[in-house]
């Protein structure tokens, strides 16, 4: 569901050979999902391309790319707020004049104000997408469909400083915002931009343009670790292959005097290790780094990680797809032992996309299929990453399947229970 990837060079970072992981397959679990929202479409909301993030109080927030009230249908911003055992459903925002915005592509982020920021892939002034803010309304309103205040913190214009974002942002701890777009640039493959807030309101600067070189191009959604350093795929670039674009890196972006510096720290070859990483990644204590590739020749996508040593940055194959379904294009997640999840957006029994988790033993790592996809009311195709709560729940959304109110479905929200 992603548009043409576009083409980016830098930094060569030495890894180390491949390690091979065990690879064990254990019986689906499908009594720990749950579907707790099916989208109807048409005026309510349809196709969430992004997964949810969850707040201090167990609540949910997303996007839809389509649907909603206005009448160009062109995506949500929603709530489903935590009610006894359920959820409740609220609609937060509607795009739909092409200067607020159109088709959020990325899920919302909850920024140090509490209120929620994000970026749409298209609208805005010149029709290349915006960055949003949104909060409550000023006064009391008593009715559960009221809607929030968006403000436009900037309009990309597809020039320098890049346009088209398909990830979201990240604040770091002075309250700074980071993103990535995928289009513009000196490449015209995507930048990536920082924003800083004042009493004038907010500016906006990029901080790299990627070249389609072997720094890669197309970055994808970003992580920012404790020193303020951030990571993430880019899509294309890097080492020759992969039809001409590039196979995809790993990045890493570092502060230096007053600019910043780009690290390549891995590039992929296709058909050992995968290609085309699109999710964001995710680190661990030890700041080992963890991500997915979606393709590859011959494997259907790839589950890795970079443990970095001496500068060093080494790579270890955790789990890789047979055959040419679609693999994981969301985040994975990791909860408190040390287990990974994920989803694919196609694979699985039914080649409808799957939930997955990895689980680390002294002898690699154990693959089980935690619910096979059947395309039904269930959902198909989970293109967005995961999210998961203090209680260990994780949670997801599909593309589509669900409510036959559109064809082929309109898209779920699901949980995974302990």
């Amino acid at each position: 569901m992603k548009p043409d990837s576009c083409k980016p060079t830098h930094t060569i970072a030495l890894t180390s050979p491949i390690v091979f992981m065990l690879w064990l397959l254990l019986p689906a679990q499908a009594q720990n999902f749950h579907v707790i929202y099916s989208f109807t479409g048409g005026g309510s909301a349809e196709h969430p391309i992004a997964g949810v993030t969850v707040d201090a109080r167990g609540n949910l927030f997303g996007s839809t790319a389509w649907g909603g009230s206005s009448p160009t249908g062109s995506g949500t911003v929603y709530e489903l707020q935590r009610a006894g055992a359920g959820f409740v459903y609220r609609q937060l925002h509607s795009f739909g004049n092409g200067a607020d915005g159109s088709f959020p592509w990325a899920g919302v982020t909850i920024g140090p104000d509490g209120s929620l920021y994000g970026t749409t892939y298209d609208g805005g002034t010149t029709q290349n997408g915006i960055v949003y803010n949104l909060r409550p309304p000023a006064t009391f309103c008593g009715s559960i469909s009221c809607p929030w205040v968006e403000t436009i913190l900037y309009n990309f214009t597809r020039g320098s400083d890049g346009g088209d974002p398909q990830g979201g942002v990240v604040f770091d701890r002075s309250g700074n915002m980071y993103g990535t777009n995928v289009n513009g640039g000196s490449g015209d493959v995507g930048v990536a931009y920082t924003m800083t807030h004042s009493n004038d309101g907010w500016s906006y600067q990029v901080i790299y343009p990627f070249s389609n070189g072997l720094d890669g191009g197309n970055p994808g959604p970003l992580l920012i670790d404790g020193a303020g350093n951030l990571y993430g795929p880019a899509a294309v670039g890097g080492l020759p292959g992969c039809g001409g674009f590039g196979c995809g890196t790993i990045f890493k972006l570092s502060r230096s005097g007053s600019g910043w510096t780009e690290q390549t720290l891995y590039q992929f070859h296709d058909s050992s290790d995968g290609s085309d990483p699109q999710g964001g990644v995710i680190m661990d204590s030890a700041g080992s780094v963890y991500g997915s590739t979606c393709c590859g020749d011959g494997t259907g996508g790839t589950i890795f990680e970079l443990s970095p040593s001496g500068g060093i940055w080494n790579f270890n194959l955790l789990y890789a797809y047979n055959g040419i379904g679609l693999g994981p294009e969301g985040n994975l997640v990791r909860d408190a032992a040390g287990n990974l999840y994920g989803a694919t957006v196609f694979n699985g029994r039914y080649n409808e996309g799957v939930v997955f988790k990895l689980t680390p033993t002294s002898g690699g790592w154990i693959y089980t299929s935690i619910h096979d996809f059947t395309g039904g009311t269930d959902g198909e195709w989970p293109e967005g990453g995961l999210a998961i709560d203090s209680n260990g729940n994780v949670y997801g959304t599909t593309y589509q399947g669900g409510l036959q109110n559109c064809a082929d479905g309109c898209g779920v929200v699901y949980e995974i229970t302990p």
